[in-house]
Formats: C-alpha cells, structure tokens, sequence
C-alpha cells in the first residue's frame, strides 16, 4: 500500500537559529544583565605575585570605604566551603593540592584571589580593593615545568611532595623493534603556548541565598547547569533540592565555563553569609589572570614508516604544564591525556609509545578548551608526517592517501586502543583534492617561487572524540554525567515545548532540538519551544561540552519526541475510531498515513485531551507529555573525522603570514542542520587558526603574565582570515536511531596542523622549519636565519 509523502521533514534542512533575532535586537538573557532586589557587587584584592607567603592582611581601611558592605578574607569564607580537589580516580596516583575560596597562608600565581570586597556598586568594591594592604613575602616562582621536574626543585604549592601531577606511559609490545627495523625515521620537538577563550560574555555569576527557606539560586553563564548544581550542594552542606543554578543566554564558553572557579565559590558563600544576592563579573584584565589557560605543552616525537613510505609506529613524550592547581572537576591531566591516545589516530600504524607528565608551576590552571587535546595531537602527527613525505621526496596528500585506515576497513582499533565504528579518511582526502584543486595549486606554487613568491599547502586529517558515553567521566568519582534528558509535552493549543538538559552557548542547541522533535511530531521548528539551562525546569542531564549536544542530547529529544508521538496517535485512533497504523503526523495534523487527508488537527488532539477527556473511550491515556533519558551504550565515543588543507604566502623577509583559502572536509554523521554545522566549522577553524598565528598568553621569569589585554593579545579579527571552504561526507553512527556526531570541535582540531604544514612548506625552499605555535613573524624571521 502506498504511503503519502513525508512533508516534515525538517532534519537536514537548513534553519536559522531561533535566538538569533532576539540577541540582534539586544534582547538577549545574560547573566551580566541581570539585576535582583538588593543586590551587591563583588570585588577581589588578587595576588601581585606568582608566589609567595602571605604575612599580613588589613582591610581596616577598606572596611570603612563608600559603599562598601564588608570586607572577606580566608577566615569568614573559608569555612563555609568544603575544599576541592582536581582529581579523578582513573588518574592513577594523580595528586592536586586542596583548594580553598580564597588564598589564606600562601599565594601560587599572580592573579590568584585574597581578599573579597562586597560594595553596593562594582566601582566602589574596586575602590575600596585599592585600600586593602597584603603583606607577601615573595617567594621564587616555578616558571619551567622541566625545571619543575629537576630533583630538589621547589614546589609549586605547598603540601605537595613534587610538582608531578599525574604521569603515564601508554604503549604496544613491539614499538622498539618497529623503529629498529624502519627504513626512515623523522622525529621533531614542539611547543604549544598558552592562550585563553576570550568569550565575549566573560565569567559572571549572581548568587542569591534566601536563609528563611534555605534555597541557594545562581543565575550563571555555564555550560553545564547540573554539574554546578552539584558543586554547589555538596561544597556549601546543601540538599541538591534546595541548589537551582540557571544558565540563560550564555555569550560563548569553548569549554572555559566548565570548570569551578574561586570566584565563583567565593559569590556563593558571600550570599550565604549576608543572606543577599551577590554579583560578581570578571573585566577583561581578571578574565586573563583567573579564566582557565589552554594548551602549554611542549612534545617530543619521532615516526617510524617503512621502506614504502607505510607509517608503522611513533613515539611521543608530552610535558603538559598545567598551573598551580589541577582544575575542578574535570582536572588539567585530561588534555594531556588525549593528546598522547589521538596521536597517529586516521593512520593505520600498528605501534606506538605515548609517555605523559602533567606538571604544575606558578600561573594559572590549564584545562580544558576546545578540541580538548586534539590540536597538539595533530599537529605533531601531521608535521612528521609532512616530515616522512619530504624525506622519501612523496607528495604528502599521496602519502596520505595510502597511509589512513581504508575506509572499508572499519570497525578498527588504533595503536592508542581506540575505538572507531566507521570513519572516511580515503572518501574525504579524495572531496578535498577535488575542492581544491590540488594539481593546480601546486603548479601554482612552483611558478611562484621562481617569482620570489613563497606559497605553502598544509594538510591535516584528523579525528574528533564526541558523544562520550559513561565511562568517560563516570568511572573516575566527578559527579558529570553521561546522559541527557528530555520532556516533550503538546500544548492544548498544538503547539510543542520541549525541556532538555542540553545548553545553549549560541551554537545553535535550540535550533537543532526543536528541528528533531518538529519532525518527530510533524510540526514546524518554529511551533517547537526549547527550553535550556535551568535545573529546576529542565530533567538532569550532562549538559553540552565535547560535542555531545547533538549526538547525545538530539538523540534524548528524538526518542522523547516519539514517544510522544505515539501516545499522540493512541489518542486520535480512538477518537477516529482508526487503527494506529493508518495514521501518522504531519502538517500540525493527524493525516491518514495512505493518502495524506487530514483527519485531526493536532490543536484538536490537545484540547479533547486536556479539556474533555471524559469524552475518550474507557482507558484511553490522555497524557499529552513524554519523558525520555538517554545514555550512549555502543562504542565508547562515536568519532568524528575529515581533513583540512591551509593555503598561505609567506613574506620572508618580514616574516608576516597570508591566509590565502582554508578547506575543511568533514564527517559527523547525519547533519541536523547543515548551516549550523558550517557556522560551527568556521568559528573552530578561525579559533584553531588564532592559536596558530597569533594568541600566546606571555609570562616573564617571575610568573607575570605580561600582555593581559586585548592591546597586547591578539585575537584573530576578520580581516586576517580566508575564505573557508567546506564540504561533507556522511557516515551516520549506527549506536542511535538519529546517527549524528558532534561538530564543535571538528575546525579547531586541525586548524593549527594545517596552517603549520602550509607554512612550512612554504619554508620548504630555505630549509626552515618552525614548530613552535604561535608561529609569529619573529618566530619565522628566526627559522629563516634572518634575526
């Protein structure tokens, strides 16, 4: 029997995100925004020293400042907030020292928060900071996290036995013999400098405590509601019930809005104590001194291949350096722990060796940030690999080619132990040649350098970890979770709204929610209210980070929003006297499912449910909402994989680099909505590319850091960046009903692999290699002999 044509389809299609007008008119719902009754506002007196003990405190005078409330030190906060510590328990050995809200006998880095200052205004709190006098002894700071190593070198923090924070070796039996017996063996040292998120809405936090009830309520810019709702239970003696944390609009996070922060803690106890909402938002200069750092590795790394040019093993030595404190709760080892498992990841190499040692020293924590890991992997294993093809005199996109794992040759393990169900290296370096037009470009660039004219292409497959399922987090004691939840509910005026655990950051969440639960009940997005980011309106859930909004949190609405449907038919079978079968929704309507007549409009459905169920045959459900938690339980992350290519001009006599055209080939799966997905590539490639060229987060031999603004730290602007070409392969994971992967990592991830390669073949000609990001004009200027 022929059925009627599927007109809800709404999966696939491009859709503009649902706020996206709200945030252009200036009606958007952030934390900054917001004002309480009563409200007072936060200030912190921070650490002039990366190191130090602290002798003495006044704040005698600051007490008596305009405006201000009071004065906190250590000894009022301190005790209400149980301490934390940034380990988790599959970190074997690992160790971090305690942490407090605030410092209270020594200081660890230059920034580090002291004294609080509450004032009926921002101005006056900063005011009264001015007044506070801190007695510190200076102590020499731990700068060099290989100097941290050396036996006898003092600890970052006191209590701590040595500056090694957690340390592994992840290896197979026969990697000594592969490199014994290869024919070729290229090797390379790297260094990955700091940077920052540098979201436009920075860190903000109210806290607002009523004692007559007990309720703690935090309006925050988070990423993960639930987590902090947990945080803030456990740490400050509450029950969870009593802790509602609400993330509304967030302006941007990249992972930065993850982690707890002094601050933060230090805004919750002041509300606890005054029994008043409390404000805290971090300027611009607080967010470079306190925000977490990203990156800071320095990398050790040799390849192995055979006389074929067939990669066959590597061996790879990261020094992560990390900040004074391991970051909570998802700790500063994690990065360092996936750079060492996604090295060599889209090749088929059978051996390999990855040592790590997380170390802390006096600056700020590092932890996680976009692409967790993923960029420094790359990079490395893409430079030897562009390293392998000059030394053998091969093309590198040919010796590529023959080096991924084919792509029928799934499901496959890495060397790592990595998992992968299906990934498409092959089919996606042969998109990118085509959308290239490598031939052409390399001819280009040999003319060119008779000229003077030094181009470079840069290639760099890669592969993003999503969807992470529970033995990510779950097994380690941080209380993160692995699954998502979602109620879907049709309102009695046929409308849909659906409450779901996943956030909104401006990624699109809402846009791609509403897209799979419209198709799911056969009404339009825009008839689809999402409602995010809130713990007492919202199922718990893990919340959006490492690309799980998607794949984990799209499939909690898809299996909701069925569900929903279902009951939805039950209702209109018995009202139309129908079999179940023979109906099916589309168009806001019950149709019948042959020949596509409306039957029932879904407004009618939900006013006879709602208002006259008494009229429903005996036994009829009349539940207009449904329920749904979803936990990944196939392969233990559904990889993400594609390949990039960085075409730019080197000027070599100023050092300067042209970003001529960038192309990203990607797989994530079934797309959701492919112009949320292209604005997500862009905007990781262009932070990729940032950390490439131009971000570094610069300190002096004392731990200062010296370019805390956006004078003296540069961020890549719009007129720096290329054109960014993409295209797509799709190979839907099987592990759920919807197939999707994330994306939001997928630029950032090779972005700096790519750009480095393009550079230095650009370089090929001069013998010069750099690899060292960022890859500043003096850094090139240096690899060409020049300075």
């Amino acid at each position: 029997m022929t059925m009627a044509p599927d007109t809800t389809a709404f999966i696939g299609q491009p859709h503009r995100r649902q706020n996206a007008l709200r945030h252009l008119a200036g009606r958007g719902r952030f934390t900054t925004d917001l004002v309480l009754p009563r409200m007072v506002h936060a200030a912190f007196v921070r650490s002039p020293v990366a190191r130090g003990q602290i002798l003495a405190v006044d704040v005698e005078q600051a007490s008596q400042a305009p405006g201000v409330i009071c004065v906190l030190t250590a000894a009022d906060l301190n005790p209400l907030c149980m301490p934390w510590v940034g380990t988790l328990d599959h970190f074997a050995r690992m160790a971090s020292p305690p942490q407090n809200i605030l410092a209270e006998t020594h200081v660890v880095w230059a920034g580090q928060p002291v004294v609080m200052v509450i004032a009926s205004s921002r101005a006056q709190a900063e005011d009264a900071c001015e007044l506070v006098v801190v007695e510190i002894e200076d102590q020499e700071p731990v700068v060099d996290g290989a100097a941290a190593l050396a036996l006898g070198a003092d600890t970052a923090s006191p209590g701590l036995a040595s500056n090694l924070c957690y340390e592994t070796v992840l290896e197979t039996a026969d990697v000594d013999a592969a490199f014994a017996k290869a024919a070729c063996v290229v090797d390379g040292e790297f260094s990955f400098g700091r940077h920052t998120a540098v979201t436009l809405e920075p860190r903000a936090v109210v806290a607002d405590f009523d004692p007559s009830t007990g309720q703690l309520t935090v309006h925050q810019g988070t990423q993960t509601p639930y987590q902090f709702q947990d945080v803030y239970a456990r740490h400050f003696g509450l029950n969870e019930g009593q802790v509602r944390v609400i993330a509304a609009d967030v302006g941007g996070s990249f992972g930065m809005k993850l982690h707890v922060y002094h601050e933060e803690m230090a805004t919750v106890a002041a509300s606890k104590l005054l029994g008043r909402p409390v404000r805290f938002v971090a300027d611009r200069l607080e967010s470079f001194l306190s925000d977490i750092h990203a990156r800071d590795h320095k990398v050790r790394a040799r390849m192995a291949v055979d006389a074929n040019g067939i990669i066959t093993a590597m061996e790879v030595d990261d020094l992560t350096q990390i900040g004074a404190f391991s970051a909570y709760p998802r700790t500063s080892a994690a990065e360092g722990n996936q750079v060492i498992r996604l090295m060599g990841g889209p090749y088929r190499m059978q051996d390999y060796r990855g040592r790590l040692s997380v170390v802390f020293q006096n600056k700020v924590q590092t932890s996680q940030y976009r692409a967790v890991g993923h960029p420094i992997a790359c990079a490395v294993t893409e430079v030897l690999v562009d390293g392998v093809a000059e030394a053998l005199g091969q093309d590198p996109l040919d010796l590529r080619v023959r080096n991924v794992v084919p792509d029928d040759a799934y499901p496959h393990t890495s060397a790592t132990g990595y998992q992968f169900e299906k990934l498409s290296h092959q089919a996606c370096l042969a998109r990118l040649r085509q959308m290239m037009g490598y031939e052409t470009l390399r001819a280009e660039q040999a003319l060119l350098r008779k000229t003077g004219i030094y181009r470079g292409i840069g290639i760099a497959p890669f592969i993003e970890i999503t969807n992470p399922g529970a033995a990510f987090y779950g097994v380690g004691g941080a209380r993160i979770s692995a699954q998502d939840g979602a109620i879907v509910k049709l309102t009695p005026s046929g409308d849909v709204q659906c409450m779901i655990s996943v956030t909104e950051q401006g990624q699109g969440t809402e846009t791609i929610i509403a897209q799979i639960v419209g198709e799911q009940l056969g009404v339009s997005p825009e008839r689809v209210k999402v409602i995010t980011g809130d713990t007492d309106t919202t199922p718990v859930g893990g919340a959006t980070w490492a690309c799980r909004g998607a794949g984990i949190g799209g499939e909690t609405a898809l299996r909701a929003g069925r569900k929903l449907r279902d009951q939805i038919l039950a209702i209109a079978a018995a009202v139309l006297q129908s079999e179940v079968v023979d109906l099916r929704l589309a168009d806001a309507s019950v149709i019948d499912a042959h020949t596509g007549a409306v039957r029932l409009s879904l407004a009618e459905i939900g006013r006879i449910a709602t208002y006259r169920p008494d009229t429903l045959p005996s036994g009829t459900d009349n539940s207009l909402t449904a329920a749904q938690h979803y936990a990944p339980s196939g392969f233990p992350f559904a990889f993400t994989n594609g390949v990039q290519a960085s075409h730019v001009e080197v000027d070599v006599e100023t050092g300067l680099v042209k970003l001529l055209k960038h192309w990203v080939v990607e797989d994530c799966g079934r797309i959701i909505n492919p112009l949320l997905v292209d604005e997500q590539i862009r905007g990781g490639v262009v932070q990729g590319l940032g950390a490439a060229l131009f971000e570094e987060c610069l300190y002096d031999e004392e731990g200062q850091l010296t370019n805390g603004s956006l004078a003296e730290y540069l961020v890549p602007m719009a007129c720096e960046m290329p054109d960014i070409v993409i295209g797509h392969v799709e190979t839907p994971t099987l592990d759920t009903i919807l197939g999707a992967k994330g994306v939001g990592e997928a630029g950032t991830a090779a972005a700096g692999a790519a750009a480095m390669n393009a550079v230095n073949d650009a370089l090929l000609p001069f013998k010069a290699r750099l690899m060292q990001t960022p890859m500043t004009p003096a850094r090139i200027l240096a690899a060409l002999g020049h300075v």
